[in-house]
């Protein structure tokens, strides 16, 4: 058992945002949420309020909706667990009022948001290197539709 366990539980409020459409479907995939963060290991839901769906302002066609979810934790790294898998727009720890942590915590933490990153950076080289092989192939189609286009061209003068 450690620290936290020993001590009080840490109480978190978050906002899950989602986009999509129709409207309906928003108000489903945030009921969802919350029930996979509610089954979560180390977590319970205490409060949850899903707000109404609202057109997107830069394309209507699409809404946009937001719950507030009230969670408690064992421990801190749990939080950033949920934290990294749900991806809150925002986040707030509202008890205890302080939070101590041991080396060992620090450390659990640290390498968690470092395997993380790591992977973020994977996908992204990936995308990269596959944009770049995307726009070699494009460069070499256009200049043949080019040159499909150009004797059209000789014709007409």
């Amino acid at each position: 058992m450690n620290k936290m366990e020993k001590e009080e539980k840490i109480v978190a409020s978050f906002i899950i945002e989602v986009v999509g459409k129709p409207p309906e479907h928003l108000n489903k995939v945030l009921e969802g949420i919350i029930e996979k963060i509610n089954e979560e290991k180390g977590v319970k839901v205490l409060n949850s309020k899903i707000h109404d769906s609202k057109p997107l302002k830069e394309a209507k066609e699409f809404f946009i909706n937001f719950a507030e979810i009230e969670i408690q934790v064992s421990e801190i790294l749990t939080l950033m667990k949920i934290m990294f898998m749900y991806m809150p727009a925002h986040i707030e720890i509202l008890e205890p009022a302080s939070i101590n942590l041991t080396n060992n915590e620090w450390t659990d933490i640290l390498t968690t948001l470092t395997l993380r990153l790591h992977k973020y950076d994977e996908t992204a080289r990936i995308l990269q290197s596959q944009k770049i092989q995307l726009e070699k192939k494009l460069k070499e189609l256009i200049p043949k539709e080019e040159s499909k286009k150009e004797p059209a061209e000789k014709k007409e003068d």
